[in-house]
């Protein structure tokens, strides 16, 4: 066989390679080195705290003190269709210029209400934001509310260090409010708000926080609750 068909033939059978064959015996695979992944986002320190809180009380014993009133229940609104600011442009009173409800919320909204009658831990003041989210998943879980504008959000996405001391200085004086003697107090607002009063961002949406007041202008945070475990609350 003459030299160029043999050349010829040898080119045909390069060409037949795949990609991830080496051409020679040399030929090494690159080197890797561990690299942090592109996509991952970093968690804020309020989404830290969030993750890393520690019930003081959970299941029966939580739920005795809940019985014997005295606490704050703040919620997060019930989970949205989607999950946007809408603070800027959201007017009051037109919930078609604001997040609204999921089929998903409404039916977490209908089981915090559930586990609240099934268990009769009594409340007496609801308190809500006049966001359509938040006071339709009170009416939903509660059947009443009373709107209070000190729990809506600044007119803007990114805050500035005042507004976020003024969402604390709004949200404070409810955390420490003692309940009616025998009774707590539920507000169902925003994760804003809750992490410039205390540092937590709530989530995911739906998530309570029971909060302790000392009656000294302070407060403690005893547990954490998502929706569905508000019905399970006297099982363990």
């Amino acid at each position: 066989m003459s030299g160029s068909v043999i050349a010829a033939i040898a080119l045909l059978a390069g060409c037949n390679s795949t990609p991830s064959e080496p051409i020679s015996g040399d030929t090494k695979a690159p080197e890797t080195t561990a690299q942090p992944v592109a996509s991952e986002e970093k968690i804020s320190e309020g989404e830290k705290a969030n993750a890393d809180f520690q019930d003081k009380l959970s299941g029966k014993a939580l739920l005795n003190a809940l019985k014997q009133g005295g606490h704050v229940i703040y919620f997060r609104h019930a989970q949205t269709e989607k999950d946007y600011a809408d603070q800027v442009k959201a007017v009051m009173g037109d919930c078609s210029t604001q997040r609204m409800l999921s089929e998903a919320g409404w039916e977490q909204a209908k089981a915090i209400g559930f586990g609240f009658r099934k268990y009769t831990i009594p409340f007496d003041k609801v308190i809500s934001s006049q966001y359509c989210r938040a006071w339709q998943t009170a009416d939903l879980a509660f059947g009443k509310y009373e709107k209070n504008a000190d729990l809506n959000f600044p007119k803007a996405e990114d805050y500035t260090p005042e507004q976020t001391a003024q969402m604390k200085a709004q949200l404070t004086p409810m955390l420490t409010t003692i309940p009616t003697k025998g009774s707590n107090t539920v507000i169902v607002g925003h994760d804003d708000l809750f992490e410039a009063a205390t540092g937590i961002y709530p989530d995911p949406q739906g998530m309570a926080y029971v909060v302790k007041p000392d009656g000294k202008g302070a407060f403690e945070l005893i547990a954490n609750m998502l929706p569905e475990e508000w019905a399970k609350l006297g099982d363990k």
